[in-house]
């Protein structure tokens, strides 16, 4: 079995998902699994190559001129994904079981779990109507509104409202009173994320987050909070992690927090910046990693996922804020911390895969019906406009 790590693509968050690819790459070479990196650069072009495999081959971006890029031949992938290399002797590479290591837009987002629909192979995480939903965080409120899960007041901001009306979608907006946080509602690792706490701060950072997304997240802030985070694992009651606090200095949880600080807290080493488990009661412990369980259930989640909440210490309250359903490097420290080291996550993740793939092939794909041999002595009418 020959497994694809796809990473890279259009994203903002293109060269966080190099890293979670490489280290998913290192970790199924080291179990012992045959293993080609898929890289799709950010115009599009597909790149398969063992050279790939190593972070130093993209500090250098002239690393990747010196190879020729691949297509994907559509004809051939059944069952399979089959990617040639241009030219009359193009190398030929088939793909048995797709291990997606993307972040944000055009990955994460149901974008290539389409892909993966389409050439019929099982493919690791969640499928494509849960990656689509969670992937927007305004969808996710909505949906955890509509189910009685305790969120932060909300409202959106669309770019073409804001640029008609901006006076009045702002008087809108400040009903929520400050602070608040303003979130491009389909992207993740804080890109573009920002806490207002006055009017001018509120345009400034609604201009910011639309520099990347159409839609815009406006949340009401909670002041005395603890930020924590359940990872899960499975594909119907999942095992949930040990929770996970994240602390910072400054108004959020930035992305040089995440990544760059101290090596960076999402990837498991700013332990200054981390507390696992953290430091909640058994009983708020509990109710948290119960509510991410239903989460994941409510929406169809498999393999992997990370639900993110706030405790407001001093309303004794929990709220959900969002999903994410390919957490950087499969949070694999939460995980090891939790009893879970990370060859043995792999593993159980390419079992949940090939487990949620048989399920599938039970299902019937056609229906006999005689529509089309009436078809012809149908008669069709067009009424009239």
């Amino acid at each position: 079995m020959n497994i694809g790590v796809f990473f890279g693509s259009r994203s903002p968050e293109h060269d966080v998902s190099i890293i979670t690819g490489e280290f998913i790459i290192s970790g199924l070479k080291k179990l012992g699994y045959e293993v080609t990196p898929v890289y799709l650069d950010k115009t599009g072009r597909w790149f398969l190559n063992q050279g790939l495999d190593k972070l130093s081959f993209f500090k250098d971006k002239t690393n990747l001129d010196a190879l020729k890029p691949y297509v994907l031949d559509l004809e051939k992938s059944i069952g399979k994904m089959v990617f040639k290399q241009k030219g009359f002797f193009g190398k030929e590479i088939a793909i048995d079981l797709a291990f997606p290591a993307f972040h944000g837009q055009n990955g994460e987002d149901g974008t290539m779990q389409g892909v993966f629909e389409l050439c019929n192979i099982p493919y690791v995480g969640c499928d494509v109507t849960s990656s689509a939903i969670a992937m927007d965080k305004v969808l996710t409120k909505f949906l955890f509104k509509q189910h009685n899960i305790p969120t932060p007041e909300f409202t959106v901001c669309y770019r073409d409202e804001y640029e008609a009306n901006k006076g009045e979608l702002v008087k809108k907006i400040e009903r929520l009173t400050y602070p608040l946080f303003i979130k491009p509602a389909r992207l993740g690792s804080s890109i573009g994320v920002t806490k207002v706490k006055n009017r001018e701060e509120l345009n400034n950072a609604i201009e910011v987050a639309l520099h990347y997304e159409n839609k815009v997240l406006i949340e009401k802030g909670i002041e005395d909070m603890a930020d924590v985070t359940c990872a899960l694992l499975g594909n119907k009651n999942p095992q949930a992690s040990l929770l996970q606090e994240s602390l910072f200095n400054a108004d959020l949880f930035s992305y040089e927090d995440k990544y760059l600080s101290e090596g960076g807290a999402q990837l498991g080493n700013a332990e200054s910046k981390i507390i696992i488990p953290a430091r909640l009661d058994e009983g708020v412990t509990k109710a948290i990693q119960d509510m991410a369980a239903h989460i994941f259930n409510l929406f169809e989640l498999s393999g992997t996922s990370r639900v993110d909440f706030l405790y407001d210490k001093k309303a004794d309250r929990i709220y959900a804020i969002e999903i994410n359903t390919l957490p950087g490097t499969l949070y694999h420290h939460l995980w090891k911390k939790s009893g879970v080291e990370f060859p043995d996550l792999l593993q159980k993740l390419i079992e949940l895969a090939q487990e949620k793939y048989a399920a599938k092939k039970n299902l019937t794909s056609s229906f006999d019906s005689k529509i089309l041999e009436q078809a012809n002595s149908m008669k069709l009418q067009q009424k009239d406009a």
